[in-house]
């Protein structure tokens, strides 16, 4: 096992900067998440860590080694990908120990790390069949026992579970995140899906246009985001973000652009009059209130919980309420924001207040 540091890493194609002095340290054992929407740069960042990538600027350290210029077979980490990336023509067991095998480690070594990682993940049973004859959980586990076998100092997955339906997606994460409580390697996971990141990261990087915009735990990005992009990625439904301005006439307040006063606990001093955004998460309405009414446009039950999509004033708002709400389109609920969970962001920079 081994920590992974990258200090101002930096990528361009031709004139082209996609990744704009990136500096992230990953402690050893740690299970860190890339996160971020399509093209920001975060499955970049991961190849430049497993060396699939050449980088423009800056370091990459594995352990204490600058791996810069490794290659990867020598930099003593073991990648996942996406589309599994398994040999047809060999059986499970085959490609699990191929690399191994190329290694020319012993026979008897590979069939004994084969039949481990073969057993931690349930596998047994399939070490005979070719990929063509297991489903696509089955594949991903093959893909992963492929990269125990080799006990690396880092396991990189980079979007592995993207090809399966929303269940078995599911089960796999709480595989993974148990995988890695076992063997406690290093581990460095891209996705797309902040479900995903918030249930099994250590830490969290959130990436956008090639630059980390915070770096936390999953609950301090959730309870504490450093800006609105973080705000409104992390989390679903997504933050409630209203356009306006804070007011401190006797109690600080904050009028929407529609016209709305809404309460707030406190408000930064010296912003009396400052254009910003008013955010509050959907779980963070209450239900009543004699002010704040809510004009319901769609209702959303889905068993366990209703989500309310509505409008407030000219913006429009999503609430997640435990209650069953039988309200109609048009209808006005009166609902209250939880003062202690609301957010203030500059309407122009974007950062917290």
């Amino acid at each position: 096992m081994a920590s992974v540091d990258v200090f101002d890493v930096r990528k361009s194609y031709a004139a082209q900067e996609v990744i704009h002095g990136v500096s992230v340290s990953i402690a050893d054992g740690e299970f860190v998440i890339l996160v971020g929407p399509s093209g920001c740069g975060k499955s970049t960042l991961l190849r430049m860590i497993a060396g699939l990538e050449g980088i423009s600027a800056g370091t990459i350290k594995i352990g204490d080694r600058v791996v810069n210029g490794l290659a990867p077979k020598d930099r003593d980490i073991a990648m996942v990908f996406q589309n599994y990336a398994l040999y047809p023509h060999k059986t499970v067991a085959d490609n699990m120990g191929f690399a191994l095998k190329l290694r020319h480690t012993p026979k008897a070594e590979i069939e004994a790390r084969v039949r481990r990682a073969a057993e931690i993940l349930d596998v047994v049973p399939y070490l005979s069949r070719y990929p063509r004859q297991l489903s696509g959980g089955q594949r991903q586990r093959v893909a992963m026992g492929r990269a125990i076998v080799r006990d690396p100092k880092v396991f990189l997955f980079d979007e592995p579970l993207s090809n399966l339906d929303a269940k078995l997606r599911v089960q796999m994460r709480a595989e993974i995140k148990e995988l890695h409580q076992r063997l406690k390697t290093t581990t460095i996971y891209v996705t797309h899906d902040q479900v995903e990141a918030m249930t099994m990261a250590d830490r969290i990087v959130v990436m956008h246009d090639g630059i980390v915009e915070q770096i936390g735990s999953p609950l301090e990005l959730y309870d504490r985001p450093a800006n609105m992009f973080v705000a409104g990625f992390i989390g679903s439904p997504s933050m409630n973000l209203l356009k306006g301005k804070v007011l401190h006439e006797g109690h600080p307040s904050f009028l929407t652009d529609g016209g709305v006063t809404l309460p707030l606990a406190a408000a930064p001093a010296g912003s009396d009059g400052r254009p910003a955004y008013y955010g509050f998460r959907p779980e963070h309405l209450a239900l009543g209130g004699a002010d704040l009414k809510a004009e319901v446009s769609v209702i959303e039950p889905t068993g366990s919980e209703t989500q309310v999509f509505a409008r407030l004033g000219t913006q429009k708002i999503v609430g997640v309420f435990r209650e069953r709400i039988t309200a109609k389109p048009g209808e006005f609920l009166p609902i209250m924001p939880n003062l202690d969970a609301v957010h203030l962001f500059d309407a122009q920079s974007g950062a917290r207040l």
